[in-house]
Order: structure tokens, then sequence, then C-alpha cells
């Protein structure tokens, strides 16, 4: 089975941007010293100077829009989801039979 992701809070992150603008170690080093992969360093660089603190913040299961979840292709017409219903009911009806 694979690795289990592991998540890093604001203040850790901020820390190893910090070290990397203000301090001025590469990414590397900073990454070495904070025992992580230097490309989330780079990544958090990235994002901190694109959005600022906010940017560092967590982004999975997060719905960015109101209609939350993926959104149809197609609204589905009138016709069709009464014979999906009715589809549904008669399945519905034989379970209830059994």
């Amino acid at each position: 089975m694979g690795e289990m992701r592991r998540t890093y809070d604001e203040k850790f992150k901020k820390k190893a941007v910090d070290l990397y603008l203000k301090k001025g170690l590469g990414y590397k080093s900073v990454a070495r010293e904070m025992g992580i992969n230097d490309s989330l360093v780079r990544r958090w660089v990235k994002h901190f100077e694109a959005e600022g603190v906010k940017g560092l913040g967590e982004k999975r299961g997060k719905a960015k829009g109101p209609g939350m979840g993926r959104p149809r292709t197609r609204p589905e017409d009138p016709e069709a989801k009464i014979k999906r219903l009715e589809a549904e009911n008669e399945m519905l009806k034989k379970l209830l039979q059994m």
C-alpha cells in the first residue's frame, strides 16, 4: 500500500517560507533542516508569494463554488427524468415483493 500523505499546519509552512525568504537559505537547506522534501518548500514559497499567508492554508476537500460537488454537464430533460424515476420505482417494487 502507498504511503500516507502528511499534512502540515500553516505555522509550520510559514516557518519554512521564512527560513527561505528571510534567512536566505536554499530550498534544499530548508527542507533538510525541517525534515521535508524540497519540492514542498518550493510550492509553499510560490503559494505564499502569490496569495500571502492565505495561500499556505489547506486546500484539499474544500468546494470552490456555490454549487457543491461536480456540476452536471447538461441539465436532465423532464422526459428522461420521468423515465429514470419510473425505472427506479419499478426496481424498488420488485425488491419489496421479494
